[in-house]
Protein backbone atom coordinates (compact mmCIF):
# COMPACT_ATOMS: atom_id res chain seq x y z
CA UNK A 1 0.00 0.00 0.00
CA UNK A 2 1.26 3.43 -0.93
CA UNK A 3 1.03 5.96 1.90
CA UNK A 4 1.35 8.98 -0.35
CA UNK A 5 2.73 12.30 0.75
CA UNK A 6 2.18 13.66 4.25
CA UNK A 7 1.94 17.31 5.26
CA UNK A 8 5.05 18.81 6.75
CA UNK A 9 4.89 19.10 10.53
CA UNK A 10 8.24 20.78 11.02
CA UNK A 11 9.04 24.20 12.51
CA UNK A 12 6.51 26.75 11.38
CA UNK A 13 8.77 29.78 11.22
CA UNK A 14 6.40 32.06 13.14
CA UNK A 15 2.99 33.66 12.74
CA UNK A 16 3.25 34.33 9.00
CA UNK A 17 4.18 30.72 8.27
CA UNK A 18 1.29 29.47 10.40
CA UNK A 19 -1.08 31.74 8.49
CA UNK A 20 0.15 30.31 5.18
CA UNK A 21 -0.33 26.76 6.46
CA UNK A 22 -3.91 27.59 7.44
CA UNK A 23 -4.61 29.07 4.02
CA UNK A 24 -3.19 25.97 2.32
CA UNK A 25 -5.41 23.76 4.44
CA UNK A 26 -2.52 21.89 6.09
CA UNK A 27 -2.60 23.14 9.65
CA UNK A 28 -4.93 21.37 12.10
CA UNK A 29 -6.64 19.28 9.43
CA UNK A 30 -8.92 16.60 10.88
CA UNK A 31 -9.39 13.39 8.86
CA UNK A 32 -13.01 13.32 10.06
CA UNK A 33 -15.21 14.99 12.69
CA UNK A 34 -15.62 13.47 16.13
CA UNK A 35 -18.80 15.10 17.37
CA UNK A 36 -18.94 16.23 20.99
CA UNK A 37 -22.47 17.57 20.73
CA UNK A 38 -25.77 15.80 21.28
CA UNK A 39 -28.06 14.74 18.45
CA UNK A 40 -31.38 16.54 18.04
CA UNK A 41 -34.06 13.90 18.57
CA UNK A 42 -37.55 14.99 17.52
CA UNK A 43 -39.52 11.79 18.10
CA UNK A 44 -40.20 9.91 21.32
CA UNK A 45 -39.61 6.17 21.58
CA UNK A 46 -43.34 5.68 21.05
CA UNK A 47 -43.22 7.68 17.81
CA UNK A 48 -40.22 5.73 16.54
CA UNK A 49 -41.89 2.44 17.42
CA UNK A 50 -44.92 3.51 15.38
CA UNK A 51 -42.74 4.20 12.30
CA UNK A 52 -41.01 0.83 12.76
CA UNK A 53 -44.35 -0.96 13.14
CA UNK A 54 -45.67 0.64 9.95
CA UNK A 55 -42.51 -0.32 8.06
CA UNK A 56 -43.03 -3.93 9.16
CA UNK A 57 -46.63 -3.79 7.93
CA UNK A 58 -45.44 -2.57 4.52
CA UNK A 59 -42.86 -5.36 4.33
CA UNK A 60 -45.46 -7.97 5.31
CA UNK A 61 -48.52 -6.80 3.38
CA UNK A 62 -47.05 -5.21 0.25
CA UNK A 63 -43.46 -6.43 0.18
CA UNK A 64 -40.56 -5.28 -1.97
CA UNK A 65 -39.82 -6.11 -5.60
CA UNK A 66 -36.33 -7.30 -6.58
CA UNK A 67 -36.16 -6.94 -10.35
CA UNK A 68 -34.31 -9.24 -12.77
CA UNK A 69 -32.15 -11.04 -10.23
CA UNK A 70 -33.09 -14.70 -9.65
CA UNK A 71 -30.09 -15.14 -7.34
CA UNK A 72 -31.45 -12.60 -4.87
CA UNK A 73 -34.89 -14.18 -4.96
CA UNK A 74 -33.21 -17.49 -4.13
CA UNK A 75 -31.36 -15.89 -1.21
CA UNK A 76 -34.64 -14.59 0.19
CA UNK A 77 -36.43 -17.88 -0.37
CA UNK A 78 -33.69 -19.70 1.55
CA UNK A 79 -33.98 -17.14 4.36
CA UNK A 80 -37.66 -17.95 4.77
CA UNK A 81 -39.23 -14.94 3.09
CA UNK A 82 -42.39 -15.29 0.99
CA UNK A 83 -41.28 -15.01 -2.67
CA UNK A 84 -43.86 -14.79 -5.48
CA UNK A 85 -42.46 -13.68 -8.81
CA UNK A 86 -40.27 -10.64 -8.18
CA UNK A 87 -42.20 -9.72 -5.02
CA UNK A 88 -40.74 -10.60 -1.62
CA UNK A 89 -42.75 -10.32 1.61
CA UNK A 90 -41.35 -10.59 5.11
CA UNK A 91 -42.53 -11.58 8.55
CA UNK A 92 -42.66 -8.70 11.05
CA UNK A 93 -39.20 -8.09 12.49
CA UNK A 94 -37.50 -10.51 10.07
CA UNK A 95 -35.31 -7.96 8.28
CA UNK A 96 -34.49 -6.07 11.49
CA UNK A 97 -33.43 -9.29 13.20
CA UNK A 98 -31.08 -10.18 10.33
CA UNK A 99 -29.47 -6.72 10.37
CA UNK A 100 -29.03 -6.54 14.13
CA UNK A 101 -27.55 -10.03 14.28
CA UNK A 102 -24.39 -9.21 12.31
CA UNK A 103 -24.15 -5.65 10.86
CA UNK A 104 -21.21 -3.73 12.43
CA UNK A 105 -21.98 -0.54 14.33
CA UNK A 106 -18.66 1.08 13.42
CA UNK A 107 -15.86 0.52 10.90
CA UNK A 108 -12.94 2.25 9.18
CA UNK A 109 -12.61 3.10 5.52
CA UNK A 110 -8.96 3.21 4.57
CA UNK A 111 -7.37 5.88 2.42
CA UNK A 112 -4.12 5.24 0.55
CA UNK A 113 -2.60 7.82 2.90
CA UNK A 114 -3.31 6.35 6.36
CA UNK A 115 -3.55 9.87 7.82
CA UNK A 116 -6.76 10.27 5.79
CA UNK A 117 -8.44 7.04 6.87
CA UNK A 118 -11.96 7.74 8.16
CA UNK A 119 -14.04 6.16 10.93
CA UNK A 120 -17.72 5.56 10.24
CA UNK A 121 -20.24 5.06 13.02
CA UNK A 122 -20.50 6.20 16.62
CA UNK A 123 -19.98 9.94 17.07
CA UNK A 124 -17.98 10.36 13.85
CA UNK A 125 -18.98 12.38 10.78
CA UNK A 126 -17.32 12.29 7.35
CA UNK A 127 -18.00 15.05 4.78
CA UNK A 128 -17.74 14.28 1.06
CA UNK A 129 -18.20 16.58 -1.97
CA UNK A 130 -21.10 16.43 -4.43
CA UNK A 131 -21.79 13.31 -6.48
CA UNK A 132 -23.15 12.54 -9.92
CA UNK A 133 -23.99 15.75 -11.88
CA UNK A 134 -23.58 15.75 -15.66
CA UNK A 135 -22.98 19.52 -15.69
CA UNK A 136 -20.49 21.87 -14.07
CA UNK A 137 -20.64 25.62 -13.49
CA UNK A 138 -18.24 28.44 -12.78
CA UNK A 139 -18.52 32.20 -13.09
CA UNK A 140 -16.15 32.32 -16.05
CA UNK A 141 -17.71 29.81 -18.43
CA UNK A 142 -21.16 29.20 -17.00
CA UNK A 143 -23.03 25.90 -17.16
CA UNK A 144 -21.62 23.16 -19.38
CA UNK A 145 -21.16 19.41 -19.60
CA UNK A 146 -18.42 17.90 -17.47
CA UNK A 147 -15.27 16.44 -19.02
CA UNK A 148 -12.49 14.25 -17.66
CA UNK A 149 -10.22 17.29 -17.35
CA UNK A 150 -12.85 19.19 -15.34
CA UNK A 151 -13.49 16.07 -13.24
CA UNK A 152 -9.79 15.92 -12.39
CA UNK A 153 -9.68 19.64 -11.63
CA UNK A 154 -12.53 19.22 -9.14
CA UNK A 155 -10.69 16.34 -7.46
CA UNK A 156 -7.65 18.58 -7.08
CA UNK A 157 -9.63 21.54 -5.72
CA UNK A 158 -11.51 19.39 -3.20
CA UNK A 159 -8.24 17.71 -2.20
CA UNK A 160 -6.90 21.17 -1.34
CA UNK A 161 -9.93 21.98 0.83
CA UNK A 162 -9.32 20.49 4.29
CA UNK A 163 -12.97 20.81 5.25
CA UNK A 164 -13.79 17.77 3.06
CA UNK A 165 -12.66 14.44 4.46
CA UNK A 166 -13.39 12.12 1.54
CA UNK A 167 -12.49 12.25 -2.16
CA UNK A 168 -16.04 11.27 -3.14
CA UNK A 169 -16.86 9.58 -6.41
CA UNK A 170 -18.52 11.03 -9.51
CA UNK A 171 -17.78 14.67 -8.70
CA UNK A 172 -19.10 15.30 -12.19
CA UNK A 173 -19.81 12.97 -15.11
CA UNK A 174 -17.00 13.15 -17.70
CA UNK A 175 -19.40 12.94 -20.62
CA UNK A 176 -16.55 13.12 -23.14
CA UNK A 177 -15.91 9.44 -22.28
CA UNK A 178 -18.09 6.43 -23.18
CA UNK A 179 -20.68 5.78 -20.50
CA UNK A 180 -19.66 2.15 -20.00
CA UNK A 181 -15.95 2.97 -19.54
CA UNK A 182 -15.74 6.28 -17.72
CA UNK A 183 -15.87 4.63 -14.25
CA UNK A 184 -12.35 3.29 -14.95
CA UNK A 185 -10.87 6.72 -15.64
CA UNK A 186 -12.74 8.28 -12.73
CA UNK A 187 -11.49 5.85 -10.10
CA UNK A 188 -7.95 5.91 -11.50
CA UNK A 189 -8.07 9.72 -11.31
CA UNK A 190 -9.19 9.62 -7.69
CA UNK A 191 -6.33 7.30 -6.75
CA UNK A 192 -3.87 9.43 -8.73
CA UNK A 193 -4.87 12.97 -7.75
CA UNK A 194 -6.01 12.45 -4.14
CA UNK A 195 -4.91 10.25 -1.27
CA UNK A 196 -8.21 10.30 0.60
CA UNK A 197 -10.81 7.54 0.86
CA UNK A 198 -12.91 7.01 -2.29
CA UNK A 199 -16.19 5.71 -3.68
CA UNK A 200 -16.37 2.70 -5.95
CA UNK A 201 -18.65 2.64 -9.01
CA UNK A 202 -22.29 2.24 -8.03
CA UNK A 203 -24.14 0.87 -11.06
CA UNK A 204 -23.87 -2.81 -11.95
CA UNK A 205 -21.84 -5.78 -10.77
CA UNK A 206 -19.23 -5.43 -13.52
CA UNK A 207 -18.31 -1.83 -12.67
CA UNK A 208 -18.27 -2.64 -8.97
CA UNK A 209 -15.89 -5.53 -9.63
CA UNK A 210 -13.63 -3.20 -11.64
CA UNK A 211 -13.54 -0.94 -8.60
CA UNK A 212 -12.58 -3.81 -6.30
CA UNK A 213 -9.87 -4.92 -8.73
CA UNK A 214 -8.42 -1.40 -8.91
CA UNK A 215 -8.47 -1.08 -5.12
CA UNK A 216 -6.49 -4.34 -4.96
CA UNK A 217 -3.85 -2.78 -7.20
CA UNK A 218 -3.54 0.24 -4.89
CA UNK A 219 -3.85 -1.41 -1.47
CA UNK A 220 -2.90 -5.03 -2.14
CA UNK A 221 -5.22 -8.01 -2.53
CA UNK A 222 -4.89 -9.28 1.05
CA UNK A 223 -5.44 -5.82 2.50
CA UNK A 224 -8.67 -5.31 0.51
CA UNK A 225 -9.90 -8.76 1.54
CA UNK A 226 -9.66 -7.78 5.20
CA UNK A 227 -10.32 -4.02 5.20
CA UNK A 228 -12.81 -1.51 3.82
CA UNK A 229 -11.15 0.44 1.00
CA UNK A 230 -14.23 1.40 -1.07
CA UNK A 231 -17.49 3.15 -0.19
CA UNK A 232 -20.65 2.67 -2.24
CA UNK A 233 -24.30 3.65 -2.24
CA UNK A 234 -27.20 1.43 -3.32
CA UNK A 235 -30.36 3.44 -4.11
CA UNK A 236 -33.80 1.87 -4.19
CA UNK A 237 -36.28 2.78 -6.92
CA UNK A 238 -39.02 4.14 -4.71
CA UNK A 239 -41.61 3.03 -4.03
CA UNK A 240 -40.53 -0.43 -2.84
CA UNK A 241 -38.37 -1.61 -5.76
CA UNK A 242 -34.73 -2.70 -5.96
CA UNK A 243 -33.41 -3.10 -9.52
CA UNK A 244 -30.61 -5.37 -10.69
CA UNK A 245 -28.20 -2.53 -11.50
CA UNK A 246 -28.12 -1.51 -7.86
CA UNK A 247 -28.38 -4.97 -6.33
CA UNK A 248 -25.66 -6.22 -8.68
CA UNK A 249 -23.21 -3.69 -7.25
CA UNK A 250 -24.53 -4.31 -3.72
CA UNK A 251 -23.81 -8.04 -4.03
CA UNK A 252 -20.30 -7.42 -5.35
CA UNK A 253 -19.32 -5.02 -2.59
CA UNK A 254 -20.92 -7.12 0.15
CA UNK A 255 -19.07 -10.25 -0.98
CA UNK A 256 -15.80 -8.30 -1.02
CA UNK A 257 -16.39 -6.82 2.44
CA UNK A 258 -16.65 -3.26 1.14
CA UNK A 259 -19.05 -0.65 2.52
CA UNK A 260 -22.60 -0.27 1.16
CA UNK A 261 -24.84 2.63 2.19
CA UNK A 262 -28.34 1.27 1.54
CA UNK A 263 -30.13 4.48 0.62
CA UNK A 264 -33.75 4.80 -0.48
CA UNK A 265 -34.03 7.82 -2.78
CA UNK A 266 -37.36 9.55 -2.29
CA UNK A 267 -39.03 12.83 -3.13
CA UNK A 268 -42.08 13.10 -0.89
CA UNK A 269 -45.24 13.69 -2.89
CA UNK A 270 -43.93 11.85 -5.94
CA UNK A 271 -42.00 8.74 -4.85
CA UNK A 272 -43.44 8.53 -1.33
CA UNK A 273 -46.44 10.02 0.51
CA UNK A 274 -46.57 13.76 1.14
CA UNK A 275 -46.38 13.19 4.89
CA UNK A 276 -43.13 12.67 6.80
CA UNK A 277 -44.58 9.74 8.79
CA UNK A 278 -45.62 7.89 5.62
CA UNK A 279 -42.35 8.60 3.85
CA UNK A 280 -40.30 7.43 6.82
CA UNK A 281 -42.17 4.13 7.06
CA UNK A 282 -41.56 3.49 3.35
CA UNK A 283 -37.90 4.54 3.56
CA UNK A 284 -37.31 2.28 6.55
CA UNK A 285 -38.99 -0.68 4.81
CA UNK A 286 -36.85 -0.29 1.69
CA UNK A 287 -33.68 0.18 3.72
CA UNK A 288 -34.34 -2.82 5.97
CA UNK A 289 -34.78 -5.07 2.94
CA UNK A 290 -31.50 -3.87 1.42
CA UNK A 291 -29.52 -4.01 4.67
CA UNK A 292 -30.78 -7.50 5.45
CA UNK A 293 -29.76 -8.60 1.96
CA UNK A 294 -26.20 -7.34 2.58
CA UNK A 295 -26.02 -9.39 5.78
CA UNK A 296 -27.46 -12.53 4.17
CA UNK A 297 -24.84 -12.30 1.41
CA UNK A 298 -21.96 -11.75 3.85
CA UNK A 299 -22.74 -11.63 7.58
CA UNK A 300 -20.71 -8.84 9.17
CA UNK A 301 -20.22 -6.89 5.92
CA UNK A 302 -20.10 -3.12 6.59
CA UNK A 303 -23.31 -1.31 5.72
CA UNK A 304 -25.09 1.95 6.52
CA UNK A 305 -28.73 2.96 6.75
CA UNK A 306 -28.99 5.79 4.24
CA UNK A 307 -31.61 8.36 3.32
CA UNK A 308 -32.00 10.79 0.49
CA UNK A 309 -35.43 12.19 1.28
CA UNK A 310 -36.67 15.62 0.26
CA UNK A 311 -39.83 17.27 -1.04
CA UNK A 312 -41.30 18.56 -4.30
CA UNK A 313 -43.04 21.74 -5.32
CA UNK A 314 -46.74 20.90 -5.41
CA UNK A 315 -47.11 23.63 -8.03
CA UNK A 316 -44.48 22.49 -10.54
CA UNK A 317 -43.45 19.01 -9.40
CA UNK A 318 -39.80 20.09 -9.25
CA UNK A 319 -37.62 18.88 -6.35
CA UNK A 320 -37.23 21.33 -3.47
CA UNK A 321 -34.50 21.41 -0.83
CA UNK A 322 -33.84 23.07 2.49
CA UNK A 323 -37.45 22.61 3.61
CA UNK A 324 -38.61 22.11 7.20
CA UNK A 325 -40.14 18.80 6.10
CA UNK A 326 -36.76 17.54 4.86
CA UNK A 327 -35.35 18.40 8.29
CA UNK A 328 -38.04 16.28 9.97
CA UNK A 329 -37.13 13.41 7.65
CA UNK A 330 -33.38 13.45 8.24
CA UNK A 331 -33.60 14.02 11.99
CA UNK A 332 -36.01 11.11 12.43
CA UNK A 333 -34.02 8.88 10.09
CA UNK A 334 -30.97 9.45 12.27
CA UNK A 335 -32.93 8.23 15.29
CA UNK A 336 -34.11 5.15 13.37
CA UNK A 337 -30.54 4.32 12.34
CA UNK A 338 -29.31 4.52 15.94
CA UNK A 339 -32.11 2.19 17.06
CA UNK A 340 -31.13 -0.23 14.30
CA UNK A 341 -27.48 -0.08 15.40
CA UNK A 342 -25.81 0.74 12.08
CA UNK A 343 -24.03 3.91 10.87
CA UNK A 344 -26.17 6.60 9.23
CA UNK A 345 -25.57 7.98 5.71
CA UNK A 346 -27.37 11.01 4.34
CA UNK A 347 -26.91 14.14 2.21
CA UNK A 348 -25.92 17.73 2.90
CA UNK A 349 -25.68 20.99 0.96
CA UNK A 350 -28.59 20.44 -1.43
CA UNK A 351 -30.17 23.32 -3.30
CA UNK A 352 -32.41 23.97 -6.28
CA UNK A 353 -30.56 27.22 -7.05
CA UNK A 354 -28.84 27.40 -10.43
CA UNK A 355 -25.97 29.63 -9.28
CA UNK A 356 -23.97 30.14 -6.06
CA UNK A 357 -26.28 32.78 -4.58
CA UNK A 358 -28.16 33.42 -1.35
CA UNK A 359 -30.72 30.69 -2.04
CA UNK A 360 -27.95 28.17 -2.67
CA UNK A 361 -26.23 28.95 0.62
CA UNK A 362 -29.45 29.17 2.65
CA UNK A 363 -30.77 25.80 1.46
CA UNK A 364 -27.38 24.12 1.56
CA UNK A 365 -26.54 25.34 5.05
CA UNK A 366 -29.93 24.19 6.35
CA UNK A 367 -29.36 20.71 4.94
CA UNK A 368 -25.84 20.38 6.32
CA UNK A 369 -26.76 21.56 9.81
CA UNK A 370 -29.78 19.26 10.00
CA UNK A 371 -27.71 16.26 8.89
CA UNK A 372 -25.08 16.91 11.55
CA UNK A 373 -27.73 17.35 14.24
CA UNK A 374 -29.23 14.05 13.02
CA UNK A 375 -25.96 12.37 13.94
CA UNK A 376 -25.03 11.47 10.36
CA UNK A 377 -21.85 9.44 10.05
CA UNK A 378 -21.38 10.08 6.32
CA UNK A 379 -22.71 13.20 4.60
CA UNK A 380 -22.56 12.99 0.83
CA UNK A 381 -23.07 16.14 -1.30
CA UNK A 382 -21.53 18.29 1.45
CA UNK A 383 -20.25 20.74 -1.16
CA UNK A 384 -20.65 21.90 -4.74
CA UNK A 385 -24.26 20.84 -5.37
CA UNK A 386 -26.41 23.13 -7.57
CA UNK A 387 -29.62 22.85 -9.61
CA UNK A 388 -31.06 19.86 -7.77
CA UNK A 389 -27.92 17.81 -8.32
CA UNK A 390 -27.57 18.43 -12.06
CA UNK A 391 -24.56 20.73 -11.57
CA UNK A 392 -21.34 20.78 -9.56
CA UNK A 393 -20.32 24.38 -9.00
CA UNK A 394 -16.67 25.33 -8.61
CA UNK A 395 -17.48 28.41 -6.54
CA UNK A 396 -20.18 26.56 -4.60
CA UNK A 397 -17.64 23.88 -3.57
CA UNK A 398 -15.42 26.57 -2.07
CA UNK A 399 -18.30 28.40 -0.37
CA UNK A 400 -19.70 25.17 1.08
CA UNK A 401 -16.26 24.28 2.45
CA UNK A 402 -16.52 27.26 4.81
CA UNK A 403 -19.87 25.95 6.09
CA UNK A 404 -18.32 22.50 6.56
CA UNK A 405 -15.50 24.09 8.56
CA UNK A 406 -17.97 25.92 10.78
CA UNK A 407 -19.88 22.69 11.35
CA UNK A 408 -16.67 20.88 12.32
CA UNK A 409 -15.82 23.61 14.84
CA UNK A 410 -19.37 23.71 16.21
CA UNK A 411 -19.40 19.92 16.61
CA UNK A 412 -16.45 20.13 19.02
CA UNK A 413 -18.83 21.50 21.62
CA UNK A 414 -18.05 23.86 24.49
CA UNK A 415 -14.56 23.75 25.99
CA UNK A 416 -14.81 23.72 29.79
CA UNK A 417 -11.13 23.22 30.53
CA UNK A 418 -9.42 25.38 33.15
CA UNK A 419 -7.79 27.43 30.40
CA UNK A 420 -11.14 27.96 28.67
CA UNK A 421 -12.81 29.12 31.87
CA UNK A 422 -10.39 32.09 31.71
CA UNK A 423 -10.79 33.17 35.34
CA UNK A 424 -7.18 34.41 35.45
CA UNK A 425 -7.87 36.56 32.38
CA UNK A 426 -10.91 38.14 34.00
CA UNK A 427 -8.92 38.75 37.20
CA UNK A 428 -6.09 40.34 35.20
CA UNK A 429 -8.34 42.73 33.25
CA UNK A 430 -10.76 43.65 36.03
CA UNK A 431 -13.75 45.99 35.69
CA UNK A 432 -14.05 48.53 32.93
CA UNK A 433 -11.02 47.58 30.78
CA UNK A 434 -10.69 45.32 27.73
CA UNK A 435 -9.13 41.97 26.88
CA UNK A 436 -7.26 42.89 23.68
CA UNK A 437 -3.89 43.15 25.43
CA UNK A 438 -4.46 40.50 28.09
CA UNK A 439 -2.05 37.58 28.51
CA UNK A 440 -4.88 35.15 27.80
CA UNK A 441 -5.82 36.83 24.50
CA UNK A 442 -2.19 36.91 23.34
CA UNK A 443 -1.91 33.19 24.11
CA UNK A 444 -5.13 32.17 22.32
CA UNK A 445 -5.92 34.69 19.59
CA UNK A 446 -4.69 32.57 16.68
CA UNK A 447 -6.93 29.64 17.53
CA UNK A 448 -9.73 31.27 19.54
CA UNK A 449 -12.32 31.49 16.76
CA UNK A 450 -13.04 29.68 13.51
CA UNK A 451 -11.63 31.63 10.59
CA UNK A 452 -13.56 31.13 7.31
CA UNK A 453 -11.36 31.31 4.26
CA UNK A 454 -13.84 32.87 1.82
CA UNK A 455 -15.58 35.45 4.02
CA UNK A 456 -14.82 39.18 3.97
CA UNK A 457 -14.70 40.80 7.42
CA UNK A 458 -12.98 44.04 6.48
CA UNK A 459 -14.49 47.53 6.75
CA UNK A 460 -16.73 48.78 3.96
CA UNK A 461 -13.94 51.09 2.78
CA UNK A 462 -11.39 48.27 2.65
CA UNK A 463 -13.88 45.94 0.90
CA UNK A 464 -14.56 48.67 -1.65
CA UNK A 465 -10.85 49.30 -2.18
CA UNK A 466 -10.35 45.58 -2.77
CA UNK A 467 -12.85 45.61 -5.63
CA UNK A 468 -16.23 45.19 -3.88
CA UNK A 469 -16.15 41.43 -4.46
CA UNK A 470 -19.11 39.33 -3.36
CA UNK A 471 -18.73 35.82 -1.93
CA UNK A 472 -19.03 34.02 -5.28
CA UNK A 473 -16.39 36.26 -6.87
CA UNK A 474 -14.01 35.63 -3.99
CA UNK A 475 -14.67 31.89 -4.33
CA UNK A 476 -13.88 32.10 -8.03
CA UNK A 477 -10.48 33.55 -7.25
CA UNK A 478 -9.88 31.04 -4.49
CA UNK A 479 -10.55 27.86 -6.48
CA UNK A 480 -8.18 29.10 -9.16
CA UNK A 481 -5.53 29.74 -6.50
CA UNK A 482 -6.07 26.28 -5.01
CA UNK A 483 -5.78 24.66 -8.42
CA UNK A 484 -2.58 26.60 -9.18
CA UNK A 485 -1.05 25.58 -5.84
CA UNK A 486 -2.15 21.92 -6.02
CA UNK A 487 0.59 19.35 -5.55
CA UNK A 488 -0.13 15.77 -6.51
CA UNK A 489 0.23 13.36 -3.57
CA UNK A 490 2.93 10.78 -4.18
CA UNK A 491 1.87 7.45 -5.66
CA UNK A 492 4.19 4.52 -6.18
CA UNK A 493 5.05 4.58 -9.94
CA UNK A 494 4.54 0.82 -10.14
CA UNK A 495 1.00 1.19 -8.78
CA UNK A 496 0.30 4.08 -11.14
CA UNK A 497 1.49 2.00 -14.10
CA UNK A 498 -0.55 -1.01 -12.99
CA UNK A 499 -3.68 1.14 -12.76
CA UNK A 500 -3.05 2.52 -16.24
CA UNK A 501 -2.57 -0.97 -17.65
CA UNK A 502 -5.74 -2.26 -16.00
CA UNK A 503 -7.80 0.64 -17.37
CA UNK A 504 -6.39 0.15 -20.88
CA UNK A 505 -7.02 -3.60 -20.79
CA UNK A 506 -10.60 -3.27 -19.59
CA UNK A 507 -11.38 -0.61 -22.19
CA UNK A 508 -10.05 -2.84 -24.96
CA UNK A 509 -12.39 -5.65 -23.87
CA UNK A 510 -15.64 -3.76 -24.56
CA UNK A 511 -17.03 -1.56 -27.32
CA UNK A 512 -17.90 2.04 -26.61
CA UNK A 513 -21.46 2.75 -25.53
CA UNK A 514 -23.43 5.98 -25.54
CA UNK A 515 -21.61 9.10 -24.38
CA UNK A 516 -24.70 10.66 -22.79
Amino acid sequence: MSEGSKPSRGRSGGRQARRILREQGVANRMPFINRKIATYDILSDEGLELIEHNADLLLQEIGVEFKDDPEILGIWREAGADVKGDRVRFEPGQCRSIVKSSAPAEFQQHARNPENTVMLGGSNTVLAPGWGPPFIHDLDSGRRYGTLEEFQNLIKICHMLPEYHHAGGVICEPVDLPANKRHLDMLASHFRYSDRAVFGALIGAERAQDSVNMARIVFGEDFVANNVCLYSVANSNAPLVWDSAMTGALKTYARNNQAVAVTPWTLAGAMSPTTAAGTLAQVLAEALAGLALVQLINPGAPCLFGTFASTISMQSGAPTFGSPESAHLVLTAGQLARRLGVPFHTVGALTASKVPDGQAMEEGTWGLVMSVLAGANFINHAGGWLEGGLVHGFEKAVMDADICGKIAAFAQGLDLSEKAQALDAIREVGPGSHFLNSTHTHATFETAFYHPQNADVNSFEQWQADGSKDAATRANLRWKKLLAEYQQPALDPAIDEALEQYVAKRKSEMPDQAYA
